[in-house]
C-alpha cells in the first residue's frame, strides 16, 4: 500500500481512471441520474467527484479520503445509482455509516439525486423495530439499503438472502467505523458480503493506523487519499477564546450570541448531560435553540433534525454526534464550547461549517487545561487557531459570504 498521504491512483487503473474528469457529462452517466445532479444543484464535480466517480462505477474497491465539504456522500450516491439495475428488485448496494441522522441524510442524497431514476432506498437504523424494518424489506424491496452497523448486522444476520446479489459496500466515515465501538460490527458484516462485492471507504481522515486494519479486507483497491496538512478546511476563520475557569465559558457564550447574527450555528460539548444543561441555560436566558444526543429517542432525534433544518432553531447543542457528514446548509458557525476528546474529531466538527466553498467560522473556548490540546490540534492539522480578534463582531456571518 502506498504510504499515507499520497494521491495517487493505482497505476494498474490509469487507464480506466483519468487523473480528473472535470463535468458529470464526460462521466457516461445515464441521463436520469445527470438530470438528477443538476436538479440538485451541482454545476461540475468536485475533485473528490472527479476522482472517485468512476471507480466505483468499474466496481472497484476505493479508499477515498477528502476534506469535509467537498462532496463524498455525493460521490458515492452517483457511482452506485448509475450500477443499479431497477429492474432487479434484490438489494445491490448498502451503505453503513455511524450516526442515524447521518444515515437519513444520506437517504435524502440518493432520493434528490435519483429522482429521475426508478430507485428504492430504505433506511435500516436502531431505535426502530427490527420487525418494521423486515416488512418494509418485503413489501419495498430496495435496491440500496443505509444504515447504522449494529442494524445492518442484525438484519442480515436473519435475512442471510438479503445480501446474494449485493455488489457494492460503502462506509461512511470509515475511520470512526474501524474504530473503538464500531470495529467488531463491521468485521461481522463483511461475514455476510458475496465474494465479489466490493468495498468502498469514505472518511476525512484517515489514520495510518485505521489504513493498515482496512489493508486486511481490501486487495489493491484504488486510492484517493490526501495529505494531512491539506485537511484543514479553506474558507473556515478558526480562533480561540482563552477562559479562565469552565463555568466562565457560559456568560463568553452569551455575549458571543448577543454580539452576531449567524443564521444558525452549531455548539459542541463532549457529554450528554452537560448538553442538556447548557440547553436549559440557553433557553432560560431567551435563546431559540434546540439540542440533540445519542440517548434521545429516535423519534425526537428525527424531530429535532427537520425542525433545525427547516430553520425553527439558531442553534443546535450536541455532541460528536453530529460531528460528522451532516449538512445544513445555512450552518456557518461552529462553537467548541469543549474542545473534543479525540483531535480527528476537530476538522469533522468544524467542517459543520464552511459546506461546498462558503466561509464558515469556528470558535474554541480554552481553558487552561486545553492549551495543550489545542496545540496538538494545530500540529496535527499544521494549521494555526488564533486569538480572536476585537473587531469579532463585524465579521459579516450570513450564509452568502
Amino acid at each position: 500500500m502506498e504510504k499515507e498521504g499520497s494521491e495517487k491512483l493505482n497505476e494498474n487503473d490509469d487507464e480506466f481512471f483519468p487523473e480528473k474528469i472535470g463535468e458529470f457529462s464526460d462521466m457516461g452517466l445515464k441521463k436520469e441520474i445527470l438530470q438528477g445532479i443538476f436538479k440538485y444543484g451541482f454545476e461540475k464535480p468536485s475533485l473528490i467527484q472527479q476522482k472517485g466517480i468512476l471507480p466505483i462505477i468499474h466496481k472497484k474497491d476505493l479508499i477515498a479520503q477528502a476534506q469535509s465539504g467537498t462532496g463524498k456522500t455525493a460521490t458515492f450516491v452517483i457511482g452506485t445509482l448509475q450500477n443499479v439495475q431497477y429492474d432487479v428488485f434484490q438489494v445491490q448496494c448498502m451503505v453503513v455509516c455511524p450516526s442515524r441522522e447521518l444515515a437519513n441524510q444520506i437517504k435524502i442524497v440518493y432520493e434528490s439525486i435519483g429522482k429521475f431514476t426508478k430507485i428504492r432506498t430504505q433506511e435500516c437504523i436502531g431505535g426502530t423495530k427490527i420487525k418494521d424494518d423486515r416488512q418494509l424489506l418485503f413489501s419495498k424491496k430496495p435496491h440500496i439499503i443505509i444504515g447504522t452497523p449494529g442494524r445492518l448486522f442484525d438484519i442480515l444476520s436473519i435475512e442471510k438472502l438479503l445480501s446474494q446479489k449485493l455488489e457494492y459496500l460503502v462506509i461512511d466515515e470509515a475511520d470512526e467505523m474501524f474504530s473503538r465501538g464500531f470495529k467488531v460490527q463491521i468485521f461481522r458484516i463483511f461475514k455476510y458480503l458475496p465474494k465479489e462485492c466490493k468495498i468502498g471507504l469514505f472518511s476525512a481522515t484517515l489514520p495510518k493506523e485505521i489504513l493498515q486494519v482496512i489493508e486486511l479486507f481490501i486487495s489493491d483497491p484504488v486510492r484517493i487519499l490526501v495529505k494531512k496538512e491539506e485537511l484543514t478546511l479553506e474558507g473556515i476563520k478558526q480562533f480561540y477564546i482563552p477562559i479562565e475557569k469552565e463555568e466562565w465559558k457560559l456568560e463568553a457564550l452569551f455575549d458571543i450570541y448577543r454580539s452576531i447574527k449567524a443564521e444558525q450555528s452549531i455548539i459542541y460539548v463532549n457529554a450528554r448531560k452537560k448538553v442538556e444543561w447548557l440547553a436549559n441555560k440557553m433557553k432560560l436566558n431567551d435563546f431559540s435553540i434546540a439540542f440533540i444526543h445519542g440517548e434521545m429517542e429516535q423519534s425526537e432525534r428525527s424531530e429535532t433534525m427537520k425542525n433545525f433544518r427547516f430553520g425553527k432553531f439558531r442553534v443546535l447543542i450536541t455532541t460528536d454526534l453530529l460531528s460528522r457528514g451532516i449538512d445544513i446548509e445555512k450552518v456557518n458557525f461552529v462553537i467548541n464550547y469543549d474542545l473534543p476528546q479525540y483531535k480527528e474529531s476537530y476538522i469533522h466538527r468544524i467542517g459543520r461549517s464552511g459546506r461546498f466553498g462558503k466561509k464558515g467560522v469556528a470558535i474554541n473556548f480554552l481553558s487552561r487545561v486545553d492549551v495543550d490540546n489545542l496545540r496538538e490540534i494545530e500540529a496535527y492539522y499544521s494549521t494555526v487557531i488564533a486569538l480572536i480578534p476585537e473587531d469579532f463582531t463585524d465579521f459579516d456571518f450570513t450564509v452568502n459570504t
